[in-house]
């Protein structure tokens, strides 16, 4: 995947000039207190050097998790057709970029962001919107939101800066924000999953129905040590390479997620939860299944269209065989 043409020039023209030692040393800075999941009471993005750093590095990445995310949510609520969004924590308005490639119908975003290095750069960086109405707000998302709904909410990559006594006020009033869906998206870790696990069912027992990637409501059925995530690959820029100092021209952003809505999928399909394995006439996949459980399946040459369409499958899709 690829960031979409006009947010990578608007990227490169926000990079020009920096000097490439500056952005490594802050790239590096930045990468370990997510790496730590510091929670210091200090904003990540604290000055503009740790800004610019941030959508040099981390916001291909966070596009890309955020993206598949999205796409996986209008799969199962295909005429899902969003008008406005509420994303809390919006960084440089990562979810914004990716919502209006899925979605012409956005016509309205409002974008809530502590940070006002960030913010800066965001509204730099969407001098010409992908959303004719784009409203960016500045506060504290535990004590400055607006009591207005939006059709699709978004929280990504935020949960995990939060002191746990914070998250499930966040949950329950961006719920009270959602006309129709909500999104959060973690990090692909095991303490990422067990913050959607805590939040999924805090939403269920608010009556939310699940859309992804859970194709049930019911307990969880992985179990630690293995645990829940996914993977978006992402091109990197030469700028990207030169400040993180990798060679490798792609990377892969491990990442979990959570759609509910007020409105349920009209059906569910397995998920798929790892790679599949895949050998000369056969292929096993790792599902996690409607009815709650979660099972690994070999499918032979023999079974013609469902092979065919486990050959097809990927991690993270949805399997009907």
């Amino acid at each position: 995947m690829e960031l979409p043409l006009a947010l990578r020039q608007a990227i490169d023209a926000a990079l020009t000039g920096v000097p490439l030692a500056e952005l490594t040393t802050a790239a590096s800075a930045l990468s370990g207190r997510y790496r730590q999941e510091v929670r210091d009471g200090r904003l990540h993005l604290s000055d503009a050097k740790l800004a610019l750093a941030y959508i040099a590095t981390r916001m291909p990445a966070t596009y890309a998790a955020i993206h598949a995310s999205l796409t996986a949510l209008s799969q199962q609520q295909p005429d899902f057709a969003p008008r406005s969004l509420l994303d809390v924590g919006a960084g440089p308005g990562t979810a914004m970029w990716a919502a209006a490639d899925l979605w012409p119908t956005l016509e309205a975003a409002t974008l809530f962001e502590a940070s006002a290095p960030i913010r800066t750069v965001g509204e730099k960086l969407a001098a010409t919107p992908p959303i004719t109405r784009t409203v960016w707000r500045a506060g504290d998302l535990r004590t400055d939101l607006a009591d207005t709904q939006h059709d699709l909410v978004t929280l990504a990559y935020v949960l995990d800066e939060l002191a746990p006594k914070d998250r499930d006020t966040l949950v329950d009033r961006l719920w009270s924000f959602t006309r129709h869906v909500l999104l959060i998206v973690e990090p692909g870790t095991t303490t990422g999953w067990q913050r959607i696990l805590t939040a999924r069912a805090q939403l269920i027992a608010e009556g939310a129905h699940i859309l992804a990637p859970c194709p049930h409501a019911q307990a969880c059925p992985i179990t630690t040590p293995d645990w829940c995530h996914f993977s978006a690959r992402v091109a990197r820029s030469r700028i990207h390479r030169l400040a993180k100092e990798a060679d490798v021209p792609w990377e892969d952003e491990k990442f979990i997620y959570l759609a509910a809505a007020r409105t349920p999928a009209p059906q569910h399909a397995s998920r798929i939860l790892a790679p599949p394995e895949s050998a000369t006439g056969r292929v096993r996949l790792k599902l996690c299944q409607p009815d709650g459980a979660a099972t690994h399946r070999l499918i032979t040459r023999r079974e013609g269209g469902v092979f065919k369409q486990a050959r097809r499958r990927d991690w993270g899709d949805v399997f009907e065989g």
